[in-house]
């Protein structure tokens, strides 16, 4: 499918059919996630996917969506709040790669980065893994179009619910679940607001 059709057939679905979802798809939703940009290459992303009766029903008591848990596949899109330690790592890896060149970062040391990542604190540094996190989806909700299958971002859940039931350690924050599977409907497009509504002014 083409990139212009997927953004414009992508729906928010939250009826889907029993079928299963292939770990053949699965896979290519992650990939597509793991291909996405992240800041400074910090790459914060991680995912459960649950798939099981039995994970989808411990699923079901964290949330007050019944849809979310009767999708086959619903992935848990979480941030790890460790990331940043690696972040002259995966700038060093950036500068090597040549992705700064020409540019005044080409030049950027990695204590120069280190001391503006440091600089943070913690509610900044927590929204800044969470827009990383909320990129990956993006994509994989495109991809999912390109696969004909339908996912909904949810972010009504149990923040402490999920972490107890699925034994999730205290430095993943959970910032989305994305239930996953083929549509058992076929949604109206959804209202938007028009483009000069959107464009503040042109310079």
């Amino acid at each position: 499918m083409q990139l212009d059709a997927a953004i414009k057939s992508r729906r928010s679905i939250r009826k889907f059919k029993p079928d299963p979802v292939s770990d053949k798809a699965i896979n290519a939703l992650l990939e597509a996630a793991r291909l996405a940009p992240s800041g400074s290459n910090l790459q914060p992303s991680r995912y459960i996917v649950i798939k099981s009766k039995e994970a989808r029903g411990k699923l079901n008591e964290c949330t007050p969506l019944p849809f979310v848990s009767q999708a086959p596949v619903v992935i848990a899109c979480c941030a790890d709040s460790q990331a940043m330690t690696g972040a002259q790592e995966r700038f060093r890896e950036l500068k090597e790669a040549g992705a700064f060149a020409g540019t005044p970062l080409e030049d950027t040391n990695d204590s120069s980065l280190s001391r503006r990542r440091s600089g943070m604190d913690e509610a900044t540094a927590k929204a800044y893994l969470s827009l990383n996190v909320a990129i990956a989806i993006d994509h994989m909700t495109l991809k999912a179009v390109d696969l004909g299958l339908g996912t909904c971002w949810v972010m009504m859940f149990d923040q402490d619910k999920i972490k107890e039931a699925f034994n999730l350690d205290e430095r993943y924050n959970i910032v989305a679940l994305l239930p996953v599977g083929y549509p058992d409907q076929d949604p109206k497009l959804r209202p938007r607001l028009e483009l000069k509504e959107l464009i503040l002014t042109e310079l």
